[in-house]
């Protein structure tokens, strides 16, 4: 149930006033690329994530995606630091790739650069994980870095795993600091075999997994195996307040075929990741695609990425993904436990519009239990429109999800100018923190004029 929407005005031409816009132009030479097979975009930013420091609540760091290309990944990654709760940034770029100054020497010698994400370690140590990988070759790794001084510059990049073989590749990482743990952060992320014969069933998908102990990285190591013809995808793990961990994945069945299972799912460790629980299924995932309908060109959202967040002071999780409301639209769907992730409540729906597709969710919750969620959605869409028109929502629940506000983090944006050629696209996830009590999107939006997309920032009390 949804309580209220509140929505902006309509101006297509600035629908970002009152916003802070976080990135700038793309620092890359043209020629860093080198020949590559893909359309490049430069000064396209994509796929934010944010983390806030849990000694200084007005110190945050985010990252995203710099100059993406047609046909996956990025020239680079690049990090942004603000001191004053995201109203100024400071930008730098760490050596995750080789436009962003890898090499073979230094762990970051790789064509491309995608998935970042960041995290604070309980002392207010800065770290991020990425995923690097080749184009001409089998190539991709799992890569870390951390800052000294508080995210203005990073350590080369610890390789957390490495293939060099075609018919393995590593996925969609994600990283979590222990809030009180200093010495703790948790990697995790998705290795998928059988690439060379994606439609034959003989590829496996395990959850990998590595971390800290007093800062550094142990070898990593898979932590659950769903078998022939299965993968785990969106692994990200939350941190319970008795240091439980969980972590929320989607559970792909019958990957090799036309119509592959996909179930929400959990696995448990009580031992700081040493051991793990086996599987518990949450249910099924209803996925439907989004497209404009003027065009019918694709948009690529997070449809198969769960999130995850914790009440510090309660325990309670909540888990966010889409999931098909009607048999014609895509929801944001919301599942909470109050016991350590060993039971869940039925799915309640966040967005406000039930008719409106909805898509790309992220969750966190506020100190005094307030549930924040941000999306997309198409609610102020108009058939026949020359512009495809896509507002970012933050919902807000103050009982345990049970009822909800919305409110316009954006006035309408027209999403074309996020167009790979195939899909529009903005990023399999966004970023979302709490900050001083104030809940913090950070979030990609299409933008008019040479940058196809740009980083906002808006601060919501």
């Amino acid at each position: 149930m949804v309580l209220a929407a509140v929505g902006c005005g309509d101006n297509i031409d600035d629908p970002f006033a009152g916003l802070v816009r976080v990135s700038g132009v793309s620092p890359f030479a043209p020629s860093c690329k080198g020949n590559q097979g893909g359309i490049n975009f430069a000064g396209m930013e994509v796929e934010p994530s944010v983390a806030v420091d849990p000694t200084n609540a007005a110190h945050l760091v985010g990252v995203w995606q710099q100059d993406r290309w047609s046909n996956g990944g990025a020239n680079g990654i690049r990090t942004a630091v603000s001191d004053d709760g995201g109203a100024t940034w400071a930008l730098t770029t760490p050596r995750f790739g080789r436009c962003g100054g890898g090499d073979a020497d230094n762990g970051g010698g790789y064509d491309r650069a995608s998935d970042p994400w960041v995290t604070f370690a309980a002392d207010g140590t800065p770290f991020q994980v990425g995923l690097v990988f080749d184009t001409s070759s089998g190539r991709s790794a799992i890569v870390a870095s951390r800052s000294i001084d508080g995210g203005m510059t990073w350590t080369d990049p610890t390789v957390l795993r490495a293939d060099t073989d075609p018919d393995a590749f590593n996925d969609k990482e994600a990283i979590t600091g222990d809030p009180v743990d200093p010495g703790r952060v948790y990697a995790v992320w998705d290795r998928v075999t059988g690439q060379l014969r994606p439609m034959q069933p003989v590829g496996t998908g395990a959850a990998w997994f590595a971390r800290t102990t007093d800062g550094a990285w142990e070898e990593a190591r898979p932590i659950y195996d769903p078998g022939l013809d299965a993968q785990t995808l969106g692994n990200v793990i939350a941190v319970l307040p008795d240091g439980t961990l969980v972590d929320v994945f989607d559970l792909i069945t019958q990957a090799s075929t036309s119509a592959p299972g996909y179930t929400l799912a959990v696995i448990r460790s009580t031992d700081k990741g040493l051991s793990w629980s086996d599987p518990i299924k949450i249910g099924p995932m209803r996925l439907l695609g989004v497209r404009d309908p003027e065009n019918s060109e694709a948009v690529r959202t997070g449809a198969s990425l769960p999130e995850i967040a914790v009440d510090r002071a309660s325990g309670a999780l909540y888990i966010v993904w889409q999931h098909a409301q009607t048999d014609t639209s895509t929801g944001i769907a919301l599942v909470r436990s109050v016991d350590g992730g060993r039971s869940w409540s039925p799915p309640t729906f966040v967005n406000g519009v039930a008719g409106a597709a909805a898509f790309t969710p992220m969750v966190a919750v506020a100190g005094d239990g307030t549930v924040g969620v941000t999306y997309y959605d198409l609610r102020d869409a108009r058939p026949g429109d020359m512009a495809f028109r896509v507002t970012a929502w933050l919902a807000t629940s103050h009982d345990g999800g049970a009822t909800w506000s919305d409110e316009a983090l954006t006035e309408p944006f027209d999403l074309r100018p996020a167009s790979l050629g195939e899909a529009y696209f903005l990023g399999d996830y966004q970023g979302l923190v709490v900050s001083d009590g104030a809940f913090v999107p950070f979030f990609a939006a299409a933008t008019r004029g040479s940058d196809n997309t740009n980083v906002f920032v808006r601060a919501v009390r």
